[in-house]
């Protein structure tokens, strides 16, 4: 029973899909917090890095004049060759002794001429870490030994400093942050505070008057705009949804006491009065439809206490009189007594949707109507469903596989559709495959009289 001509829309309401963005609180605070970290940071490494080249710098040029003061000092006296600094160690060996740095201290023999770095452990098994100062000629290798062992111990502290203010600062920032979000944040609260309280009147209240002429009172003033132009709109909808239900209804009762009038005449032969019954259910659908569609444009529930059976016995015998020879036998199973809260207009439309669409496809066979405690399936011996037409079926505008050349705008079962949302109902299509489909209309709990 696939709406080929007449009506669709998805056969589960589509959700939409969670889209999970921060708030703009949240990104101003977190602006505030990596802008102060990555500022900080860099601050501390920048300071850092100067302070190690410049007291490199330093250390390299002490040590490099002292030991050419040392290389003189030897020059001029090697058998005296004084020389003490503080924190800085002399050595000199003669090409005799040469052998014996290589076996005392063999790290430093192969060293080229100039400063180098040396990390290792001292006799306790300490951390240790010297500069080294290399002179070497044919008369003697010079050696001075600069103890950064202070120093390294003073680097660590400097860094463990340096990460501290990091990370006050960095709190320190979110503490802005927080502040500043919440100045920025405050008249856009204010604007979506009272943008919801308007929403409780008929008549737009003005929300430029309470903004200073800023960003937010820009803002306020396009959506005070657009209010007046959506009330504008609103305002013309009802307007012509009332001029819509008053002009059609009067030639339709007109057309409704006319056929009253001409099958109350005895003498009219049988073919003429089965025609002005087929009009006066026309008129009776087009009246019905008229109500539903109101409802909808409104967006408001009718009530009333609706005999469903009886609903889809009258809509039976309409499709039995329009059947014209087809081979179809239309059936009613189930119990009776179901009664919804809601116009029979409405539940006319609903059914008359579903079953109208298992007629018009069904060339021959049967179609069924069961009735259950809470619920309707119709069911048909169509042509069959596929799954990526009842996937679409409840679509607007959309058109079966199936539907050929036949009349139809693919919107029956979308009003359908849309009538279920609006009373709390629920409509499934269940496809049969190559023969067959199942529709089964749920009346809501809220609904249910019965």
């Amino acid at each position: 029973m696939p709406d080929m001509g007449n009506e669709s829309a998805p056969v589960a309401a589509r959700k939409p899909k969670p889209r999970y963005r921060r708030q703009l609180r949240s990104r101003i605070i977190l602006a505030f917090v990596l802008l102060g970290f990555g500022l900080t940071a860099l601050f501390a490494y920048a300071t850092n890095w100067t302070r190690s080249r410049v007291e490199n710098a330093l250390v390299e040029d002490v040590m490099n004049r002292n030991i050419s003061a040392y290389a003189e000092q030897f020059a001029r006296d090697p058998e005296n060759p004084q020389f003490a600094v503080d924190q800085i160690r002399a050595f000199v060996y003669t090409p005799d002794k040469f052998d014996s740095v290589r076996l005392n201290r063999p790290e430093w023999y192969g060293l080229p001429d100039g400063i180098h770095g040396i990390v290792g452990t001292d006799e306790q098994g300490h951390p240790l870490s010297y500069k080294l100062a290399v002179r070497k000629t044919p008369q003697a290798w010079f050696f001075l030994a600069y103890d950064m062992t202070q120093t390294m111990r003073g680097e660590e502290r400097f860094n463990r400093a340096i990460y501290l203010s990091v990370v006050v600062f960095t709190l320190l920032s979110l503490v802005v942050g927080l502040w500043a979000a919440s100045r920025v944040m405050s008249p856009v609260v204010e604007l979506a505070n009272r943008l919801q309280q308007s929403g409780s009147s008929s008549e737009p209240e003005a929300l430029a008057a309470h903004f200073p002429d800023d960003e937010v009172g820009q803002l306020a003033e396009a959506l005070d705009d657009y209010a007046d132009r959506l009330t504008h709109v609103v305002q013309r909808d009802r307007e012509f949804n009332a001029d819509v239900s008053h002009e059609l209804r009067t030639p339709l009762a007109v057309i409704r006491g006319a056929v009253e009038l001409l099958l109350s005449r005895p003498e009219m032969d049988e073919k003429t009065r089965a025609r002005l019954q087929r009009i006066q259910r026309a008129e009776q659908q087009c009246t019905d439809l008229i109500s539903a569609l109101l409802l909808l444009s409104r967006n408001e529930r009718g009530h009333g206490a609706t005999d469903v059976g009886k609903v889809v016995e009258q809509l039976l015998d309409i499709h039995r009189a329009q059947l014209g020879g087809k081979p179809l036998a239309l059936m009613l199973e189930g119990q009776r007594g179901l009664v919804v809260d809601a116009p029979e207009a409405a539940v006319s439309v609903a059914l008359g949707n579903l079953i109208g669409n298992a007629v018009k496809y069904t060339t021959q066979g049967e179609v069924v109507v069961r009735m259950h405690p809470k619920a309707v399936e119709v069911i048909d011996s169509g042509p069959g469903l596929s799954a990526e037409d009842a996937a679409k079926l409840f679509e607007r505008g959309y058109r079966g596989t199936h539907a050929g050349h036949s009349q139809g705008g693919g919107i029956g079962l979308s009003i359908v559709r849309r009538l279920c949302d609006l009373y709390g109902w629920d409509v499934r299509v269940l496809p049969g495959g190559t023969r067959g489909v199942v529709a089964i209309l749920t009346f809501g709990r809220d609904a249910s009289l019965a």
